[in-house]
């Protein structure tokens, strides 16, 4: 266990500091590379078994979630919705699948769910533990049936940050981690508009920025380059690393 704890400390300290040292092609190259180890020392430690993020107690649950990055989606047509308690909003699964989906708040509350309660570590340095519940993504990617040839997983999002679209992505794995679901209650409430009103992702298994909030789309594709800054997410394409495992 202290062999685990020391291997998997190393590799976020090293890609932790990756941003700090500078954007040469060369040195791009190598961080490139240790994301990659990053991620499958992740998936390796866990020696042919789902590796899961700690789960906590309801008395564990801090007394307030703070919001991040956006708290107020700047359009009309979400402040509409919002006014309405989300009965027109529609979360569409589509890209690389045979069946193609738009579900209502309705249908996706009326879906089996999953609650857990779990610790958000944002980049910035802080945490906070809260329970989140809503079907398994996997759930959602089953009834669309992805085709063979995707093998990642974009969700785009209402919200905009600095004048650009927000939107994350992950693979597969990730995808279909038991983990992994679409939030629509926080703390045993509807999500807050700060906390990323009507649905989010929880990806437990990331840090912060991966749990995509306000979300619109969940789009199956075959490569990541064609989405805006082609690095798989809004601060990927700003330097930060596809992959922030925890």
């Amino acid at each position: 266990m202290k062999r685990r704890n020391f291997l998997v400390a190393g590799a976020a300290a090293f890609l932790a500091g990756c941003s700090k040292i500078g954007k040469t092609d060369a040195f791009a190259a190598v961080v490139d590379t240790a994301e990659s180890w990053h991620r499958g020392l992740h998936r390796a430690l866990g020696f042919g078994r789902i590796q899961m993020a700690p789960e906590f107690a309801r008395s564990q649950i801090s007394p307030f979630f703070r919001g991040n990055g956006t708290q107020q989606v700047d359009s009309d047509a979400y402040r509409a919705s919002a006014a309405s308690g989300f009965a027109d909003w529609r979360l569409v699964v589509n890209g690389l699948v045979t069946r193609p989906l738009a579900l209502s708040m309705d249908a996706i509350r009326a879906l089996p769910q999953r609650t857990q309660i779990t610790r958000h570590d944002c980049v910035e340095g802080w945490s906070a533990i809260g329970q989140w519940t809503g079907p398994q993504l996997s759930a959602l990617l089953e009834m669309a049936r992805p085709i063979d040839a995707a093998r990642y997983i974009v969700f785009h999002c209402a919200d905009t940050l600095g004048g650009a679209p927000y939107y994350e992505s992950c693979d597969m794995d990730d995808a279909f981690h038991p983990q992994t679901i679409v939030a629509h209650l926080l703390n045993g409430g509807p999500l807050p508009e700060r906390n990323g009103a009507p649905l989010r992702l929880r990806i437990e298994r990331q840090l912060g920025y991966k749990h995509a909030k306000y979300l619109t789309r969940i789009e199956a594709v075959a490569s990541l380059d064609e989405f805006y800054g082609g690095h798989g997410g809004y601060w990927e394409d700003r330097g930060y690393q596809w992959y922030a495992g925890i």
